[in-house]
């Protein structure tokens, strides 16, 4: 699944940084960047970490083509042909660590952590974040819906409203990993197997002298997979009756219609009147699916009022997560080469949660070995001694200092795994179906009080107390070199 062309899917400000450090000869120092992100997005407990495949696709195939460089010679920085001849040869050598799709991750911890020089960490930036950002708000949101859908049978239908080609393909393989059941569209469907699912238009019932015939030759040429969708005209005076016509038709051929579609109106209203239609004439087995704008929120209420609804179709408001659209993942630079060393390095802001925590880190989630249930996240440095069982753990609260907790009957899970390594990739990347799993094994994770869609419960990301006092030290130190003399 090669991309090829993507070397100036990046911002100006990238190329122009790299041939900064290229003219000085700092481009071969080494940096440690990790992508994380601040605030979690729908007012959610969690969020589902995607966009890997295509993180590792891009990194693997990423070169500087020739029309590319002939594009960057007529820029009116004017670069150096030398420059561009360092571009030419340009191959990622550098390591990255990720989290695994479908995990379940939570703000300010490293969920892709990129390890190598100056100049390839800082040409990844901006496509890493852009595949990061999207398909993890896509996954997030998905997974809120899966929750309100409780069981239910869930459907992508968002392709039509998604923000061009790959938001609509890469949006519903989010939404699949997540829990969704099928999409509508065939692209994603060949690409990553997903199942696909479809009905028909209203335009199809129009095109027809009467809706009793439009769905009859509908189930004639699909007698075994027919969704008729009856509100056209009026959805239980014609539609629902015509579909039962339709129906019995089917019976006498041995077949059966799979289900009816609601597009519009009362959705809770429509669905009980119509299981009663389709229940009376003996069609129990026939299913409602709804459709029209749906999101968690709607689900949540039409299942409140006792909608009987077997099967969701979401779109608009999953495919663009409508409510938030955008994830605001951020890359920050956390270690740098200093005269053949490597030192920490932090980013102060006037506001507080844009400080950065310094320092290459990894990340353990805790899990509680009498409950089997996730407790926190814990992040230290590479040279601190690694969590284990029977080794008394602190769980430092880097908010609330005075908040301190103490655990030994623990097992400590590494999040973040070996992609590349030196440029070489180390990772068999997993099915889709196997991320899935991953996903739905990591939910079994937590606790109700963390996942719920409604005012969760905040789950804790501790910093060790080494990574809490090099943070402190470096602002304090910062603080002193530039505080203002006083007068007098």
């Amino acid at each position: 699944m090669e991309t090829p062309g993507m070397a100036l899917h990046t911002d100006k400000y990238q190329i122009n940084m790299m041939y900064a450090h290229w003219m000085h000869g700092t481009h071969k120092h080494r940096a440690v960047f990790e992508a994380y992100f601040r605030t979690l997005p729908f007012g959610n407990g969690y969020a589902v970490f995607a966009g890997l495949e295509r993180i590792v696709d891009y990194v693997s195939n990423l070169r500087f083509h020739e029309d590319d460089l002939r594009y960057l010679a007529e820029q009116e920085e004017n670069y150096d042909p030398r420059f561009l001849e360092e571009l030419r040869t340009f191959r990622f050598g550098g390591s990255i660590h990720s989290m695994r799709e479908g995990a379940i991750v939570f703000p300010n911890e490293p969920l892709v952590r990129v390890e190598g020089t100056i100049f390839e960490a800082q040409l990844i930036e901006t496509a890493l974040l852009n595949f990061m950002n999207f398909q993890t708000l896509i996954a997030t949101k998905a997974a809120r819906i899966k929750q309100a859908a409780d069981g239910d049978t869930l459907l992508e239908f968002g392709t039509r409203r998604a923000q061009e080609a790959d938001a609509a393909v890469w949006g519903a393989r989010s939404a699949y990993l997540a829990g969704f059941h099928a999409t509508s569209n065939m692209m994603a469907g060949k690409r990553f197997g997903i199942p696909t699912k479809g009905t028909h238009a209203h335009s199809w019932v129009q095109s027809f002298p009467s809706e009793q015939e439009a769905f009859d030759k509908y189930a004639e040429v699909l007698p075994d997979g027919s969704t008729l969708l009856v509100d056209t005209f009026d959805t239980l005076r014609s539609g629902v009756p015509n579909a039962i016509r339709t129906a019995k038709k089917l019976e006498e051929r041995g077949k059966r219609l799979s289900s009816i579609r609601l597009d519009s109106g009362d959705l809770a209203y429509l669905s009980i009147e119509a299981r009663k239609m389709l229940d009376e004439a003996g069609l129990d087995y026939v299913k409602i699916v709804a459709s029209n704008d749906l999101d968690e929120n709607t689900i949540t209420e039409l299942k409140m009022q006792d909608a009987r609804i077997d099967i969701w179709g979401v779109g608009t408001q999953l495919i663009t997560a409508h409510d938030q659209p955008s994830l605001g993942g951020v890359y920050k630079l956390v270690e740098r080469e200093v005269e053949g060393k490597m030192e920490p390095t932090i980013k102060i802001s006037a506001n507080p949660e844009k400080v950065t925590t310094p320092g290459k880190k990894e990340v353990y989630r805790i899990i509680d070995r009498g409950t089997g249930k996730a407790v926190a996240d814990y992040m230290c440095f590479p040279d601190e001694p690694e969590p284990r069982e029977g080794q008394q753990l602190k769980l430092f609260n880097p908010l609330h200092t005075y908040i301190r907790r103490y655990i030994k009957n623990y097992e400590a899970q590494s999040m973040l795994v070996p992609i590349f390594e030196e440029g070489r990739l180390v990772y068999e990347m997993p099915s889709l179906d196997e991320a899935r799993d991953y996903h739905a094994s990591q939910l079994k994770l937590f606790w109700p009080q963390y996942l719920r869609k409604l005012n969760p419960e905040i789950y804790r990301v501790n910093i060790s107390e080494k990574a809490w006092n090099l943070k402190q030290g470096l602002i304090d130190r910062y603080m002193e070199e530039n505080e203002a003399p006083q007068e007098g």
